[in-house]
């Protein structure tokens, strides 16, 4: 299968989105199954992964419905409040339905560049622990530092490190990043998503050549069985189309094997997120 690991959808009429760029932008409109759609259709691709936008619980039941209504998508990747105390009962509702896959948090947007070590944020993560529901790392570089110590109080929840952590790719900047995705990649189930690159690159001017570096880094430290590529779509439209992302993707991997482009594209995530055929 080839797959979309990290997409977005969302419903300007129904919920705000408070990180959303003010107009004009080209994110400051509807962007609903429809539109997304035909975009895996023509690229041959079977499905997608959505990836929750909001922390809003409304946002959830919201595309856990379009995830019934739309088969392409084949899993949701929600939120829920990872320190309250009803996380047990909200975890047993959500994993009722079938498309459910996983939890992210914008750990970006917090204060606290240690907020996931705190201690009620670990005994929410070591639910999704316990549950085996995996886990989507939302971080920038400075984050990095602090997974290994995660993963010891967590050994056993499967995780996957959003757009390669955000690395500062329009500055050309892969120092400390690439040192801590280093030992980061020692971790046997750490995974990544080759994603949200292009909006970190200069969105004017911004080439394939920009991101082979970072693409190169975690293919050798990574390898294709613990890599799958998103589209960030439709956050990519403040850079380019999802077209666009696709083709950078090609370029900055490279030649590669069939069998290591088949992982990246889809198997990986179809194994990690558990996806139906």
């Amino acid at each position: 299968m080839r797959i979309d690991s990290h997409q977005h959808f969302w419903d300007l009429d129904l919920l705000s989105y408070s990180w959303m760029p003010a107009d004009p932008s080209p994110l400051r409109r509807n962007f609903l199954p429809q539109d997304l759609k035909p975009k895996l259709e023509r690229n041959r691709f079977d499905g997608s992964v959505v990836v929750q936008a909001t922390t809003q619980a409304e946002e959830t039941g919201w595309l856990l419905n379009l995830a019934d209504e739309n088969p392409f998508i084949l899993g949701v990747v929600a939120w829920a409040d990872l320190t309250s105390p009803d996380l047990g009962h909200t975890l047993d509702r959500l994993q009722k339905h079938p498309k459910f896959k996983g939890l992210r948090h914008p750990v970006q947007d917090e204060a606290d560049d240690r907020w996931l070590l705190r201690r009620d944020v670990i005994d929410g993560l070591r639910e999704l622990e316990r549950r085996g529901i995996p886990y989507d790392l939302l971080l920038r570089p400075q984050h990095l530092a602090i997974v290994p110590e995660l993963v010891e109080k967590l050994p056993d929840l499967p995780m996957v490190i959003d757009h390669i952590a955000k690395p500062l790719i329009a500055q050309h900047v892969m120092q400390g990043w690439a040192e801590d995705m280093e030992r980061i990649a020692q971790i046997p189930h750490m995974h990544v998503k080759l994603s949200g690159m292009i909006t970190e690159a200069d969105p004017g001017k911004w080439t394939a050549e920009d991101l082979r570096p970072y693409v190169q880094h975690v293919l050798r430290l990574f390898g294709p069985d613990r890599m799958m590529f998103g589209s960030d779509w439709p956050v990519c439209l403040l850079a380019g189309s999802w077209k666009e992302v696709l083709a950078a993707f090609t370029q900055s991997l490279g030649a590669q094997p069939v069998e290591v482009r088949d992982k990246i594209l889809g198997g990986t995530a179809q194994r990690f997120y558990r996806l139906a055929n």
